[in-house]
């Protein structure tokens, strides 16, 4: 075992030394948890430590840490890795960080993590947004084409990157490779925020991923579909285009000085998991999506999102989205229904449900699931009506007044949200799932868009953002 997962290994030969701490955290291996708790985490007390010498540590890595972020990137074919512990918006937030400078331009595309916004307020930076392309069918947001991207970067030379969202939140993956292609051509930097593919690349059935198709940089939520704990990402790093020192100066600067150490022995332990079973990982999870596919098209009328849905582009199969427009009933009704027998869903918007399967949908519970989601549609499908019209149209285009550092540090209102048609939004507004801007701030409210807000809550999905997550006010500039 020595060496399969170095931070682990190291963890546990602390625990079975059984010193007593004089040191920070403060319940002393658990002794001085309430016992609730104490209970509830067992023997994962003992692992919770403090930031120590012995242990090595994560804002220089000289040991244990720098060898197993060492083995990450041999496995994900980057130059250097870095481990994020506060969640992928730490990783991306460093990305931006690392390879832009303040006041550069990047080209994104709308369908961003609400995190990227944050990325541009950190890193004083100029969006330029491009819209995907839209799927009717569906009524979601797919990709940016390449054709578009190097339209925009022939146009404007002071674009400096390219940031991609691949796969999106419904699995589409852009044409990653193509699109590096051509932003290495114009000398453009590719980031991808490829939070929901950590585990693309070691399967055929499954897109490549962002290192093997020529990116500069990617982040990857290895909690969202791998075997890591919640808040556990990674920030990857190929190329001479970005300093890899840079790199870890701006993580450093936003991880915590007191990493947990359960997090990143999680993030050794899932690196071993996938370079020692990788491909029959993503076989496994591959094999339990087309299962829950059988059941669900044994009910008429539910449309499972296809490639031919989406331009021909490719999917990650491990993503199940299920529209019941044809049905008439709405994404969240359907997902409230599923809850109601004991189902939750990865997401649940106007029409679709998406399901999210992975590896460790396995055994009895699994086959257990699928019963309670075929009882599920059965009961829906029941109670379905005739396909109603179009309630929710495409997200309206924005247009910027404002860079979002300085909306940032100006001088803000609240005022009623309905009336706010031509101020300047002073915060950002989505709705989660998927989490889409359709404000960020700076950006010019207009009628189109509160009738689309107005719409949109109407369907029930919750609004992410503001301070008013009711939406009847909103925070303009003053």
């Amino acid at each position: 075992m020595k060496n399969r997962m170095p931070l682990l290994e190291a963890l546990l030969k602390y625990k079975e030394e059984n010193i007593y701490p004089f040191h920070t955290p403060g319940h002393k291996g658990g002794r001085g948890m309430e016992k609730m708790l104490r209970q509830a985490l067992g023997g994962s007390t003992v692992l919770d430590v403090s930031l120590m010498s012995e242990l090595d540590d994560i804002h220089r890595p000289k040991t244990y840490i720098a060898r197993a972020q060492a083995m990450a990137a041999r496995v994900y074919g980057s130059d250097a890795c870095f481990w994020a512990v506060n969640g992928t918006t730490q990783a991306v937030h460093a990305m931006m960080l690392a390879a832009l400078r303040p006041r550069e331009k990047v080209l994104l595309p709308r369908n961003i993590h609400r995190s990227v916004a944050g990325g541009l307020i950190l890193s004083d930076l100029e969006a330029v947004f491009l819209r995907p392309d839209y799927c009717e069918r569906f009524d979601i947001h797919t990709q940016v084409s390449p054709e578009a991207i190097e339209g925009v970067l022939k146009k404007n030379s002071a674009i400096k990157a390219v940031l991609l969202t691949s796969p999106n939140y419904y699995g589409v993956a852009a044409e990653t490779k193509k699109i590096a292609d051509i932003c290495h051509k114009y000398n453009r930097v590719l980031l991808v925020d490829e939070a929901h593919g950590p585990h693309l690349g070691f399967s055929k059935k499954l897109p490549p991923s962002a290192m093997q198709c020529g990116a500069d940089a990617c982040v990857q939520s290895t909690h969202k579909i791998l075997g890591a704990m919640s808040q556990c990402s990674m920030l990857h790093i190929k190329g001479k285009r970005i300093l890899p020192e840079f790199a870890a100066d701006a993580m450093s600067l936003l991880t915590t000085t007191s990493p947990n150490y359960l997090l990143m022995a999680s993030l050794d332990a899932v690196r071993y998991q996938i370079e020692a079973k990788g491909g029959k990982m993503a076989e496994t999870a591959i094999s339990a999506a087309d299962k829950l596919r059988e059941v669900i098209a044994r009910h008429k009328g539910l449309r499972i999102l296809k490639s031919s849905d989406c331009g021909g582009l490719k999917l990650d199969k491990t993503k199940v989205t299920v529209s019941f427009k044809k049905w008439g009933i709405s994404g969240m009704k359907a997902a409230g229904c599923l809850r109601e027998n004991g189902i939750a869903v990865e997401l649940a918007d106007a029409w679709n449900v998406l399901f999210l399967v992975t590896f460790a949908d396995t055994g009895r519970d699994f086959k257990n699931a699928l019963l309670k989601i075929d009882a599920s549609l059965s009961k829906l499908e029941k109670g379905k009506r005739q396909a109603l019209a179009e309630i929710v149209p495409e997200m309206p285009e924005t247009t910027a007044a404002m860079k979002m550092r300085d909306v940032f540090y100006a001088d803000r209102e609240k005022i009623p949200f309905a009336p706010s048609s031509g101020r300047i939004c002073g915060e950002q507004v989505s709705f989660y799932p998927p989490g889409i801007p359709v404000l960020l701030p700076g950006e010019i409210i207009t009628d189109e868009i509160i009738g689309y807000c107005r719409r949109m809550k109407e369907t029930g999905i919750s609004v992410s953002g503001p301070a008013d997550s009711s939406l009847k006010t909103i925070r303009v500039i003053k």
